[in-house]
């Protein structure tokens, strides 16, 4: 399925479930945030975005522990979890995605290559999901894979909980 398909869906589930996202966003840059926003209407159901390149964003904006940063790195489960939760509490949100990972070409390593991203989804209810992903392709065909991945499972989250 396409991106902006996804973002469409995504945003009727929410309207649906009358529930508001957000996104924390690292590697992506903004990227779920545009996709999102590029749907009319999408005021209604997006409240707001977080893009936290660095580390300090990521403390200063979604109170990303510092400890949780040194002992496990940017990108790790510890740190979107933080992420995806901060988010939740930094906004009126339902519903959140944080995403943060190593798009390339450069910063990759044996233990996390290029393309390796760690995904953290968490809602009101006290749901929380997170998973790691390696991608494979250029630093842009990483970066639409990580998106297409965060839609996708908000959407399926959102149309899991339709009442």
């Amino acid at each position: 399925m396409n991106i902006e398909q996804l973002a469409t869906d995504l945003g009727q589930a929410l309207k649906n479930k009358n529930w508001i996202a957000t996104t924390a966003e690292s590697c992506t840059g903004g990227g779920v945030a545009y996709a999102i926003t590029e749907i009319a209407g999408s005021s209604a159901w997006f409240n707001r975005s977080f893009v936290t390149y660095s580390n300090e964003a990521k403390q200063e904006m979604l109170s990303v522990s510092s400890a949780t940063l040194a002992e496990f790195g940017a990108v790790s489960e510890a740190v979107v979890f933080e992420m995806a939760c901060g988010a939740l509490a930094a906004s009126r949100a339902d519903i959140s995605v944080a995403i943060s990972g190593i798009a390339g070409p450069d910063g990759g390593s044996e233990e996390k290559p290029v393309g390796t991203v760690w995904f953290c989804w968490a809602d009101a209810t006290g749901w929380r999901q997170t998973t790691c992903c390696h991608f494979e392709g250029d630093r842009k065909n990483i970066r639409l894979q990580a998106i297409a991945k965060s839609l996708s499972v908000m959407l399926e989250r959102a149309t899991s909980m339709a009442e």
